[in-house]
């Protein structure tokens, strides 16, 4: 199951709040940072693998989100319905924007999250999301006042249910409560860069258990080499026939996490969702939650 299924759009279109549908989130998502002028036809080969779940941003600085519509826009003209994906995106501010930016930056923050917003909609040739970011705050310290700004307007798209879900990433324990305690909509969804060497973002993912928020981790494999490359790693893998990275998203998963990949082998995108194949033990699971490398 999506965020969205066949039946939320039919509840659209008969006026129905699209907030009262429940559905389930993705189990994994296939990340498109980073991949320029590759991006569409990894996006196509992803869903081709079996991902049913995208994650980009407006930013061009590091993604190509109308690529991966260039490569929705062949696969929907080719009989893929829009229901059986989860497609997410996420507003950036202009201090992590380039010269490309999808909006006007002398206009109010609530103004650029609209047109980035109805700009990402454009891209990706769809009518709502399934969720909407935050891409980062504009302080390390907490949120700012640019930053409530920006939330608030992400909460009236929620309101007018453009979008099914929003959220915020790479965010710190302060960030998410504050959100938490003062906004009016809670987040559904944190995306994080996960460091085991911290836990595996501990502090963060046990505010987003205990408020039933979903924690989506990101450079899993890249920000964890010497976890990869750890003797105690690969003695898991031949215990379970599996590959170190798919250890480690095993372990994320039963952690409560959604991980990310961004592969661009074939093969190790069709290795990677094979990873709930298999079920590690809970003295296995404690030897990679206190793993460090």
């Amino acid at each position: 199951m999506r965020q969205k299924d066949a039946l939320d759009h039919n509840f659209k279109k008969e006026g129905i709040p699209l907030n009262y549908v429940q559905s389930s989130p993705p189990s994994f998502i296939y990340g498109t940072a980073w991949k320029a002028e590759a991006t569409a036809g990894l996006v196509k080969l992803a869903i081709s693998a079996g991902f049913s779940a995208i994650d980009t941003a407006n930013q061009k600085k590091h993604y190509r989100e109308d690529y991966v519509g260039m490569a929705l826009k062949e696969l929907f003209e080719n009989g893929l319905e829009r229901s059986s994906l989860f497609l997410q995106s996420k507003f950036t501010f202009v201090q992590g924007q380039d010269h490309r930016i999808p909006y006007d930056p002398d206009a109010s923050y609530a103004e650029q999250v609209r047109a980035s917003f109805e700009s990402t909609l454009s891209n990706l040739h769809t009518d709502y999301l399934d969720s909407f970011l935050l891409h980062g705050p504009l302080s390390r310290s907490g949120m700012t006042d640019g930053d409530w700004e920006v939330w608030q307007a992400m909460e009236a798209l929620y309101d007018d249910e453009m979008t099914l879900a929003i959220g915020l990433s790479n965010v710190s324990g302060t960030h998410l409560r504050q959100v938490i305690d003062l906004g009016k909509v809670k987040p559904s969804y944190v995306q994080n860069r996960c460091f085991a060497v911290q836990g595996w973002d501990h502090e963060v993912r046990s505010i987003c258990r205990e408020n039933d928020i979903l924690y989506q981790g990101f450079s899993l494999l890249t920000a964890n080499l010497q976890v990869l490359e750890d003797a105690r790693i690969q003695m898991l893998a031949d215990r379970h026939e599996a590959s170190p990275e798919q250890i480690i998203f095993r372990a994320s998963q039963q952690m409560g996490m959604i991980p990310l990949t961004g592969t661009s082998n074939e093969q190790h995108m069709r290795q990677d969702l094979k990873c709930c194949e298999f079920e590690l033990s809970d003295s296995e699971m404690v030897l990679i939650e206190t793993i460090s490398g």
